[in-house]
C-alpha cells in the first residue's frame, strides 16, 4: 500500500472533532477506499484541554495554525476554523505557499477571496477542495464539477440554510411568529454567533456565489448577490401563501441569461407540491438544471457534525486517490468576470396589501398595477373586522422594476395602508 496521506487539522469544533472521530474509528475502511492510509499528524485549536469526545493526545499540537500549515509532516491542511479573514486565510495561504493541498469548509473565506486563493493554488500546483462549505452533507460540488461536467448548466437554485427553513416551516406548522421561533432556534444552537449570517441570508448567499462560479465559469461574485433575509416574512404571509397553493422559502437562484448573471437570495414563493415546497425543517435542497440531464434534485442534511465531517472526508479521499480538480471546476485563470444582470428574468409575484374599506379601492389598485405594466392573474380579499382588509394578488409574469414602480405608487392612492409586500414566485 502507498505511503499515508498526512493531515494537519486546524479547528476542533463540531466539524473538526467529527473529522477526527471518523478517521480514528474507520482507518481500515478509509485506507481500503483511498488505496493508502489516512493519518492525522497534528492539530490546532484555541484550547488544548477542551473535551471533544475523542482522544487528541496522540497528535502533534500547534498553537498557531500557520505553523501547522507549514509543518513538513503535513501533506494536506484541513481548515475548519471559519472566518472570512484572520487565522483561516493566513493559514490557508501559508499552506499553499508551502506546497500543501487544502480542504476547507469555509464558505465566507472562499466567497470573498476564492479567486485569489484559487490562483495561488494553481501557481503552487496544489488544489483547494470545499465540499463541506456548501449544503453540508449534500455532494453538490462533486455533482457540478464531475457528475454534470458534460452539461451546460442553465440554473442552480436551492434552500441552503437549514435555520431559515426550520423557522419558516415551524411558523406554518405551529402558527408561531418569527420572533418566537428565532429565539427558539437560538436556544437549540441553530444560529451562528452572528445570527444575521443565518436569518439575513448571508450564509446562504456565500454558498450561492460559490455554486454560481462553478456552474457558469465565472469569478466568485458575492457582492453581485441580491440579498434579502427572512426577517420581514410574517405569519400572515405564510398562511396566505399556503391558501393559494404556495410555500415561502429563502431560495437562492443563480442563472445566466442575455441580461447577464442573476444571483439572488431572497424569500420567495414556490409551489407547495414541488420538491422545494415539500422541504421541511433544517434540511437543505439544491436543484441543478442542465441542458443534457434536465433537472437534478439533491436533498440532505445541510449542517451538523456527521454530515459536514462526511463532506470533509470526501475531499480528503479524493486527494488521497490523486484526483486533481481545479478549485472551481476549471482553471482559475480562465474564469471570467461576470456581467451582473441589471434586471431579473420576469416572473409572477405575490402581492399583499392592506386596503381601506371604501368604494373604488380595488379599482385604484388595479389601475396602478396596470399603469406600471403589471397584470393581475388572480386576487383574493379576506374578511375584516375593522375599516381595512387584507388583499392578496398573484400577478402574471412581470419585470421586477415594474413591480417596484407599482409598490412605490400604491401608497399614494390614498386607499393602501402601510407598506405593500411583494414576493417573487419562482418556477420549479
Amino acid at each position: 500500500m502507498s505511503s499515508p496521506l498526512r493531515l494537519g487539522i486546524a479547528g476542533l469544533g463540531t466539524v473538526g472533532a467529527g473529522v477526527v472521530k471518523i478517521i480514528s474509528r474507520k482507518q481500515e475502511l478509509l485506507a481500503a477506499r483511498a488505496g493508502r492510509p489516512i493519518e492525522i499528524t497534528a492539530v490546532s485549536a484555541r484550547s488544548r484541554d477542551k473535551d471533544r469526545g475523542v482522544d487528541m493526545s496522540t497528535y502533534g499540537w500547534e498553537d498557531d495554525p500557520v505553523a501547522l500549515a507549514r509543518r513538513d509532516d503535513v501533506d494536506v491542511f484541513v481548515e475548519l476554523m471559519g472566518g472570512e479573514d484572520g487565522p483561516a486565510r493566513n493559514a490557508t495561504e501559508a499552506a499553499l505557499a508551502a506546497g500543501k493541498d487544502v480542504v476547507t469548509a469555509n464558505k465566507a473565506m472562499l466567497a470573498h477571496h476564492g479567486q485569489a486563493l484559487a490562483m495561488a493554488a494553481e501557481d503552487a500546483g496544489r488544489v483547494i477542495r470545499f465540499e463541506a462549505a456548501v449544503a453540508g452533507g449534500i455532494p453538490v460540488i462533486k455533482a457540478l464539477t464531475e457528475g454534470l461536467a458534460g452539461n451546460e448548466i442553465t440554473r442552480v437554485m436551492g434552500v441552503m440554510n437549514g435555520t431559515c427553513n426550520y423557522i419558516l416551516t415551524r411558523m406554518e406548522a405551529e402558527g408561531l411568529g418569527y420572533n418566537i421561533l428565532f429565539e427558539e432556534a437560538g436556544k437549540l444552537g441553530y444560529l451562528e454567533a452572528d445570527p444575521t449570517l443565518d436569518v439575513g441570508g448571508i450564509d446562504a448567499a456565500h454558498k450561492l456565489a460559490l455554486l454560481a462560479s462553478i456552474a457558469f465559469g465565472t469569478k466568485v461574485d458575492f457582492d453581485g448577490v441580491e440579498l434579502e433575509g427572512i426577517e420581514q416574512v410574517t405569519l400572515e404571509d405564510i398562511r396566505h401563501a399556503a391558501d393559494m397553493g404556495f410555500r415561502i422559502k429563502l431560495l437562492g437562484v443563480a442563472q445566466r441569461s442575455g441580461r447577464g448573471l442573476e444571483q439572488r437570495m431572497r424569500p420567495c414563493l414556490v409551489p407547495a407540491t414541488s420538491p422545494l415546497g415539500q422541504l421541511e425543517g433544517g434540511t437543505n435542497m439544491v436543484v441543478i438544471e442542465g441542458d443534457q440531464v434536465g433537472q437534478v434534485v439533491l436533498r440532505g442534511a445541510g449542517a451538523g457534525e456527521g454530515p459536514t465531517a462526511s463532506a470533509v472526508l470526501s475531499d480528503i479521499m479524493d486527494i488521497a486517490r490523486g484526483d486533481r480538480i481545479s478549485t472551481f471546476g476549471q482553471p482559475a485563470s480562465g474564469l471570467v468576470t461576470p456581467i451582473r444582470a441589471q434586471s431579473a428574468v420576469a416572473a409572477p409575484y405575490y402581492l399583499r396589501m392592506e386596503l381601506e374599506d371604501k368604494p373604488g379601492a380595488l379599482a385604484k389598485v388595479a389601475t396602478v398595477l396596470g399603469d406600471s405594466g403589471v397584470s393581475i392573474d388572480r386576487m383574493r380579499q379576506y374578511g375584516h373586522e375593522s375599516s381595512s382588509a387584507p388583499v392578496l394578488i398573484v400577478t402574471h409574469k412581470a419585470a421586477r422594476n415594474a413591480v417596484d414602480a407599482a409598490l412605490e405608487a400604491l401608497p399614494k392612492t390614498g386607499v393602501v395602508l402601510g407598506t405593500p409586500v411583494a414576493l417573487r414566485i419562482e418556477a420549479v
